[in-house]
C-alpha cells in the first residue's frame, strides 16, 4: 500500500505539471509562434551544428552560417516562385477576355442541358468591366486594399514582428542548444534520471525517423507532381511541381499552393476546359496518394503509428489546435506514443497491476 500510494502521488504530480504547462502554453499562444518555429528549426539543424562543431568551427560562427543558409534557401524558393507568378499573371491578364467568352459559350449550354438553368450573361459588358478595372491600375486596387490593411494592421504587424524575430531566436537557440539541454537535464530528478533519459532518447529516435520519412514524402510528391503536370503538357511543370512537393510537409498548403499556380498557368495556356480538368485531376490524385498512402506508410510506419492512427492524428490535432495542430500532429503523436509505451511498461510492472 505505501508503494502504491507513492506511485499514485508521483503520477499525480506529473499530470499536474503537464496540465499547468498546457495551460501556460494556451495563454501565451499568441506570442509563441516564432519561438516554437525557431525551436523546431533548431532541432532540425542540430545535426548540422554538431557536424560543423566537429570541424572545429566556433558555435557562434556555425549558428550564423546555418541561419544564413536557411535564409538563402527561402530566398531561392521565392526566386523560383515569383517569376512563375509574374508570368502567369501577365498571361492570364492577356487571355482573360477570351477566357470569359469561352466560359460563356461552353458553360451556359451545359448548365441548360444538365441543370435546366437559363443564365443570361452579357459577355461584352463583363469584358468592358474587366478592361476598365485593369486600365485603372493599382490606384483603385490600393483604395480597396487600404481599408483591409487598416483593419488588419495589428495582425500584419504581429506577422512582421514574428518574421523579424524568428532568425534572432533561431541564432541564439542554435548557439546555446547544448547548454540549454544540459540545464534541462540537470533538473531531472535523480531517482527518475535513467528512466527519463530513456524516454527522451526513444522520443529523439522516433522524431529522427519522422524527419527522414517526411523528407521521403517531399521527394516522392515532388516527383509525382512534376511528372503528372509534365504529362498534361503544362508549362512551368517543374517549378510548380517542386513548390507543391516541397511544401507538402505543411498539410494542405503544398497541394493548395500548387493547385492555384497550376490553375492560373492552365487558364493562360490551354483553350480547352478539359485540359484544366486534367490539371485538377493531377492534384486530386496527388492529395489522395499523399494523405492515404505515402504519408501513412513512409512516415507512420517509421514512427510506429498505424496508418489509421496517422489519419486520426491529423484530424484530431487539426480539430483541437487548428493549423499548427495539423502541422505538428505526427511528431507530437510519435512522442506521445513513446510516452504511452513507457507508461504501459510502468503500469504492467506496478503493484497496482500486479
Amino acid at each position: 500500500l505505501p508503494q502504491m500510494t507513492q506511485e499514485r502521488s508521483v503520477a499525480q504530480q506529473w499530470l499536474l505539471g503537464a496540465v499547468l504547462l498546457a495551460a501556460l502554453g494556451y495563454v501565451l499562444a499568441p506570442i509563441l509562434t516564432p519561438f516554437v518555429a525557431a525551436a523546431i528549426l533548431a532541432y532540425l539543424c542540430a545535426p548540422l551544428m554538431e557536424w560543423l562543431g566537429a570541424r572545429r568551427l566556433p558555435r557562434t560562427a556555425a549558428a550564423l552560417l546555418v541561419v544564413f543558409l536557411l535564409s538563402c534557401a527561402i530566398v531561392l524558393l521565392a526566386m523560383l516562385l515569383l517569376p512563375v507568378l509574374q508570368q502567369e499573371a501577365r498571361m492570364l491578364t492577356l487571355r482573360l477576355p477570351a477566357l470569359i467568352d469561352a466560359l460563356r459559350l461552353k458553360m451556359l449550354p451545359l448548365l441548360h442541358q444538365y441543370l435546366h438553368l437559363d443564365v443570361h450573361w452579357d459577355g461584352a459588358a463583363l469584358r468592358d468591366l474587366v478592361g476598365t478595372q485593369l486600365q485603372q491600375g493599382a490606384g483603385n486596387m490600393a483604395g480597396k486594399v487600404l481599408p483591409w490593411l487598416k483593419g488588419g494592421s495589428a495582425a500584419l504587424l504581429h506577422l512582421l514582428l514574428s518574421a523579424l524575430l524568428l532568425p534572432v531566436v533561431l541564432f541564439y537557440l542554435l548557439r546555446d542548444w547544448g547548454a540549454m539541454l544540459a540545464r534541462l537535464e540537470a533538473l531531472i530528478p535523480r531517482a527518475r534520471y535513467r528512466a527519463a533519459m530513456q524516454v527522451i532518447g526513444d522520443a529523439d529516435a522516433v522524431l529522427a525517423e519522422f524527419l527522414r520519412g517526411q523528407l521521403l514524402v517531399m521527394l516522392t510528391m515532388s516527383a509525382f507532381y512534376v511528372t503528372g503536370l509534365s504529362l498534361v503538357r503544362l508549362d512551368y511543370a517543374l517549378a510548380i511541381g517542386l513548390v507543391a512537393g516541397l511544401l507538402v510537409f505543411i498539410p494542405y498548403v503544398g497541394m493548395l499552393s500548387g493547385l492555384v499556380l497550376a490553375t492560373l498557368a492552365a487558364a493562360g495556356q490551354f483553350n480547352s476546359f478539359i485540359d484544366v480538368l486534367l490539371v485538377w485531376a493531377v492534384f486530386g490524385a496527388g492529395h489522395a496518394l499523399e494523405s492515404l498512402l505515402v504519408t501513412p506508410y513512409l512516415v507512420g510506419e517509421r514512427i510506429g503509428l498505424h496508418p489509421l492512427a496517422v489519419i486520426f492524428a491529423l484530424l484530431a490535432f487539426g480539430q483541437v489546435f487548428g493549423f499548427f495542430g495539423v502541422l505538428l500532429a505526427l511528431p507530437l503523436s510519435a512522442v506521445l506514443l513513446v510516452g504511452l509505451r513507457h507508461a504501459r511498461a510502468w503500469y504492467l510492472s506496478s503493484s497496482l497491476y500486479q
